[in-house]
């Protein structure tokens, strides 16, 4: 007789009722052939006894079973595994957001990365103040499938079809080295760049590239999680330094260099993540010299170098960095829309060459058709004016969220209005439980983050970035409004 106490494990704490995990262990015996097709099942009584389960519990089970067909009954004789088994199909999920696809634990152990946890940025339908997401109304949607189309009846098929460079589309490449030469400064051929699915891959390449376990990578005290956790993915021991009102400290950066040997420092200079504060020139010159002092790495992340408002911007760290000191990473996700997954890295050719081969055996090559299309914006300066339209309308929306909040939440909150970016960094009255505001403004339909992610260890800043591009000037009303309604109650 099959041993069904042993086959059959009941979790009596599930949330999953016991008839069903009843039902789905006899199914699965059956799909495993230890029920074979036609084998008769011991009476509803005597499986009751074996599991110590309640005689309705069986009968529950087995009704289950025969009806999706996994059992058949005959007249006077008992319960049978089916002649004829079901063919398995996929089931709809319902609306219910707790359906379970694969239920129970794997069958083997993994031990879960602390360093990998964090929260998930998602886009909201309703009123947002968000992270600092670009307004996908403005992307140039029309000019993106005209490229695309042009794609298709350019060149040869199997170009566009088959396996192409891990560094990317070199039409691409050679449109972006033109771009950011002129409008940054750098001096760049299609051989200096690699094109990777967002900023995140950047870092990630870089990331595994130059840092190697236990060497040590430099962030600001206050920080983007998504670097850091690049790091640590890398092995490599993570060290902060104090951030103020012009960013990060570089003299305690130097203090940190004369005692231990740094590999790597990771900044956003141009607008930094999250306070939005600009790295001023004397602390950029600072930071290269050091950089040359100590041979450490600099990864210059410029996210949203196109939307700076108050003058023209600061020019990249890379390009004042003769020496090759400095991996610069850059984003058009910010630029046009979060799923226009076009990053690019800048670095020396040989660094370039072995980022490309750490990138294939994880994503062997980018989005050709895309990559091209987006070469093609810059060609026929879509970009540029897609760019140049975005500027003034983000310029005009960060004027009047910032007199908003000054006038609507001066006593709840504290602000400067940032030079640039896409988000304001908002520094909540005490009194007011930043992530309680959060729930209770998600009931009322606006979406803001709780702050919790920012705050470096063992501090509590209660504060967090209002995101005022992806929202229209009457949108950003609404969401004061209601914020403004909050913090009174």
């Amino acid at each position: 007789m099959i041993p069904f106490k042993t086959l059959i494990e009941i979790d009596k704490t599930s949330s999953l009722a016991v008839f069903l995990q009843l039902a789905d262990q006899l199914r699965r015996l059956i799909n495993d052939g230890v029920l074979t097709v036609g084998q008769k099942l011991p009476g509803t009584r005597q499986l009751a006894r074996l599991l110590q389960l309640h005689r309705k519990t069986i009968i529950a089970a087995c009704d289950e079973l025969l009806a999706e067909g996994w059992l058949e009954t005959r007249a006077g004789s008992g319960t049978y595994v089916a002649t004829q088994l079901p063919v398995v199909r996929p089931q709809a999920i319902g609306n219910g957001m707790d359906t379970l696809v694969i239920e129970g634990k794997p069958g083997f152990s993994f031990t879960p990365k602390p360093h990998l946890i964090r929260p998930l940025l998602l886009m909201s339908d309703g009123l947002r103040l968000d992270d600092g997401f670009p307004d996908i109304r403005l992307a140039p949607m029309d000019e993106l499938a005209r490229a695309y189309r042009s794609y298709f009846r350019w060149g040869n098929p199997q170009q566009h079809f088959g396996y192409g460079d891990p560094k990317g589309n070199r039409f691409l490449r050679e449109e972006l080295s033109i771009f950011l030469n002129e409008t940054r400064a750098l001096r760049t051929t299609a051989d200096n760049i690699l094109i990777s699915r967002g900023s995140m891959m950047g870092i990630h390449l870089a990331s595994t590239t130059v840092l190697e376990p236990g060497q040590t990578a430099v962030v600001g005290e206050t920080n983007w999680s998504g670097a850091n956790m690049n790091f640590q993915q890398a092995g490599a021991e993570v060290l902060t330094v104090p951030v103020d009102q012009h960013g990060i400290n570089v003299d305690a950066l130097a203090t940190l260099c004369e005692h231990r040997p740094v590999r790597l420092v990771y900044v956003t200079p141009h607008h930094h993540y999250p306070t939005t504060v600009t790295l001023p020139p004397d602390r950029r010159l600072r930071l290269l010299q050091l950089s040359r002092q100590y041979g450490f790495v600099i990864l210059e992340d410029d996210y949203d170098y196109e939307f700076h408002y108050l003058r023209r911007p600061v020019l990249p760290l890379a390009s004042a960095d003769p020496h090759g000191m400095v991996i610069y990473i850059g984003s058009l996700s910010k630029s046009v829309a979060p799923a226009f997954r076009i990053g690019y890295v800048v670095a020396s050719e040989t660094v370039i060459d072995e980022m490309a081969r750490v990138r294939r055996i994880i994503d062997r090559q980018g989005d050709s058709m895309l990559e091209f299309a987006v070469g093609q914006l810059f060609r026929n300066g879509d970009m540029r004016r897609h760019l140049k339209k975005a500027h003034q309308t983000y310029a005009n929306r960060c004027d009047h969220f910032c007199s908003l909040v000054k006038s609507e939440l001066a006593d709840v909150v504290q602000f400067n209005q940032p030079d640039g970016g896409l988000a304001v960094w908002a520094t909540f009255d005490s009194q007011i439980d930043l992530a309680q505001l959060a729930k209770k403004a998600k009931t009322e339909g606006l979406l803001i983050a709780d702050g919790i992610a920012h705050n470096p260890p063992h501090k509590f800043l209660n504060s967090t970035r209002l995101g005022f591009a992806s929202s229209s000037e009457t949108e950003l009303e609404q969401s004061v409004s209601i914020l403004r309604k909050l913090t009174r109650g």
